[in-house]
């Protein structure tokens, strides 16, 4: 049977490190699909073991989370022949429906029926902050170090997006003007093996751009390489004004890449995409020492 690969956001249909929005369709804001009960499962681990470094709230925010907490399950419910199709998947959504933790925080109860992160951005003085957040798959980052902070702080490692730039600007006015009409972004990135849970603080960064160690070094550890994929959806709460903000994680490994029958396009365009990128992306993505041998396994695929 043929493996796909459900988003391929360097086929070039979206730029790194671009703010690259489109509009969300509101029928298809969260994706489940056949991982759904190892996603879940995986948050009910981290819940069980490292609660304080997933899950963070300002005390008065759980209005605005009950509010996501019904959208959830409004939206779960009203697509549950798509997204559970069978009598025992729309059974067993029902029952998970019905057994969610009401004495829970509700931002956690909500992460817990679905395979998205979710995180709460609420307006202040200093412009949109992070108010509260489930986020059980960081992609190389640390909830803690960004709770509380403003928009241009949780940017402020990316480059072109830090506190000054066009970009910042850009985003701090779309947060402002967003309405009911939600919108949709996507970022990828590479890393070893298939961790769900992948954080990584900013004293690593640091530490990794000053050294730039290989992560990828030689040909064992680039058939170890998944391609991570996030599906970031911003929508406004209708009764708090807040903002909600979702991650969807995809991990595909680089094998299937070269076992698709479209590689020849979506390889030589990921390669394209990995040669533009400068030297400061490259070190935040953690790429820079092995940006060549990527590229060259990339061509591989695309001319086998």
């Amino acid at each position: 049977m043929t493996e796909l690969l459900t988003h391929t956001p360097y086929d070039g249909s979206s730029k790194p490190f671009t703010i690259g929005l489109k509009p969300l369709d509101p029928d298809a804001w969260l994706e489940i699909d056949g991982h759904y009960e190892a996603y879940l499962a995986e948050k009910a681990r981290l819940y069980a073991t490292i609660p304080e470094k997933i899950f963070v709230e300002e005390p008065d925010t759980r209005a605005a989370q009950q509010e996501v907490l019904g959208m959830a399950a409004a939206h779960l419910s009203a697509h549950a022949a798509r997204l559970f199709p069978g009598p025992a998947g729309q059974t067993a959504l029902a029952e998970r429906l019905r057994s969610t933790d009401i004495a829970a925080a509700p931002l956690r109860a909500a992460s817990l029926l679905v395979q998205e992160d979710l995180i709460l951005m609420r307006r202040g003085d200093d412009g949109w902050r992070l108010a509260a957040g489930s986020l059980c798959f960081p992609s190389s980052w640390v909830l803690t170090e960004k709770f509380g902070r403003p928009l241009n702080h949780i940017h402020s490692p990316v480059p072109g997006f830090g506190d000054g730039t066009r970009n910042a600007d850009l985003i701090a006015r779309m947060f402002d003007r967003l309405q009911g009409q939600g919108v949709i972004r996507w970022n990828w990135s590479l890393q070893l093996g298939g961790a769900l849970y992948h954080p990584f603080s900013n004293t690593e960064r640091d530490a990794r751009t000053s050294a730039r160690p290989s992560r990828f070094a030689d040909d064992e550890a680039v058939a170890r390489a998944f391609i991570r994929v996030e599906r970031q959806a911003l929508r406004k709460l209708p009764v708090s004004g807040d903002i909600l903000f979702t991650i969807r994680i995809y991990l595909d490994p680089l094998a299937v890449l070269a076992r698709h029958p479209d590689r020849a396009v979506l390889a030589k365009s990921f390669a394209t995409q990995l040669a533009a990128l400068e030297e400061p992306q490259l070190d935040y993505k953690g790429l820079t020492a092995d940006q060549d041998r990527l590229i060259q396994r990339l061509e591989e695929i695309a001319a086998s």
